[in-house]
């Protein structure tokens, strides 16, 4: 249900809906009460610090993608900071380790050049294993953490390599989006496939991807899954849902600039595709509309674009009841996953340096961007 927004939004804007982050919260709570698990905020897929202290008391804390959101997780969430990343960069470890609680590591090489760092620190290891079980339902191999040639984790052939006596926890995120089916299933499989591993590990991690709040999705089927697992291993078990803890709590608010047309009536808005909602293009995806419908369904049909020179900066095709005009706006729903922190830097990735190179052969750096930057356009105060 979308509740009355006032009049007064300078738009674009993403608005969290706060009475939809509780009902989603209390999700949460129940899986963590009733299954003996802990979960953490995935921030890669949403973080708004000022939303942290509405999360706190029920989550155990955050996991990252990265320096940037490691310390975000540390300085503003305040509980665990769990971070994986596919490598590190020189030097990136050594400060982790004085940010992060647990680190986990892609590969036999990285384990092998930075756990030495992480134990001497006092922190936990973490082997991200690919568990070869494929049940992302977005975008095919796009969003398959086991897609075949996938970056992420050691595979079953290399998994007996890695030195399973000094690694606390067996991490194996293979899900984007998935029902309660995957979620189990996946728990099942890890079961019964890395056995020998779990075995040797004081905690599993089974990643994000677990659509807890989406209609349809089975809580009780993910709770009794977890069950299972920990009576048959005995380890601590760890979730990490990102768009599940915040899927249908906000909206993106647009207002209609133009009106044109090329044999088709085309709306421009006052928002972008490729700038406010990069999904669409790269899923691609169709995002709702409060009170729109299919193309034809309704009596007035758009083309709606967005206001940048990119060609292809093309929302949709939706249709309405009454004809749109300019100051006319639109809310597009579920827009606090994925598309909100992609405009902060996915992962919270460093922009690159900008430079110029002078006819000298010499180099000159004109910016350099560092967590500030980053901190500064997840909004409110830094908290101290």
């Amino acid at each position: 249900m979308t509740p009355s927004l006032p009049a007064d939004i300078r738009t674009p804007a993403y608005v969290l809906d706060v009475a939809a982050l509780k009902r989603n919260l209390a999700t949460a709570a129940r899986i963590k009460r009733e299954a003996g698990c802990k979960i953490l905020l995935a921030t890669k897929a949403w973080a708004l610090p000022e939303a942290f202290a509405l999360m706190r008391d029920t989550l155990d804390g955050t996991t990252a993608s990265g320096e940037y959101e490691a310390r975000l997780g540390a300085e503003e969430f305040g509980k665990e900071v769990h971070v994986y990343a596919p490598a590190y960069a020189p030097g990136e470890v050594e400060r982790l380790v004085k940010i992060a609680d647990h680190i986990y590591f892609n590969s036999p090489a990285q384990i092998e050049r930075y756990m030495p760092v992480v134990k001497a620190a006092g922190k936990k290891v973490g082997a991200r294993v690919n568990p070869g079980y494929s049940n992302a339902t977005l975008g095919g191999a796009l969003y398959d953490p086991c897609a075949p040639g996938s970056r992420f984790g050691t595979t079953r052939r290399d998994v007996t390599t890695l030195p399973w006596g000094d690694i606390d926890i067996l991490h194996a995120h293979a899900l984007c989006e998935s029902l309660a089916d995957g979620s189990a299933g996946l728990i099942g499989h890890v079961g019964r496939t890395l056995a020998d591993q779990i075995n040797c590990a004081k905690a599993v991690n089974f990643g994000g991807g677990h659509f807890i709040n989406k209609p349809g999705y089975d809580v009780g089927k993910l709770i009794a899954a977890v069950k299972a697992f920990r009576a048959e291993f005995g380890v601590e078990v760890i979730l990490e849902p990102g768009a599940g803890l915040v899927v249908d709590t906000g909206y993106l608010v647009a207002t209609v600039l133009d009106l044109t047309w090329n044999e088709k009536d085309i709306a421009i808005l006052d928002t972008s595709a490729s700038t406010h909602m990069p999904d669409v293009l790269e899923v691609p995806y169709r995002p709702q509309i409060v009170g729109a419908g299919e193309p034809g369904e309704k009596a007035h049909t758009y083309v709606l674009g967005g206001k940048t020179c990119m060609t292809g900066d093309v929302i949709g095709e939706y249709s309405f009841d009454q004809p749109l005009k300019p100051g006319d706006r639109l809310v597009f729903t579920d827009m606090m996953q994925y598309s909100f922190v992609k405009n902060t830097t996915f992962n919270g990735t460093p922009l690159p340096d900008l430079g110029m190179l002078n006819e000298d052969g010499s180099y000159r750096l004109l910016k350099s961007f560092g967590y500030d930057d980053f901190r500064s356009r997840l909004g409110g105060p830094k908290r101290r």
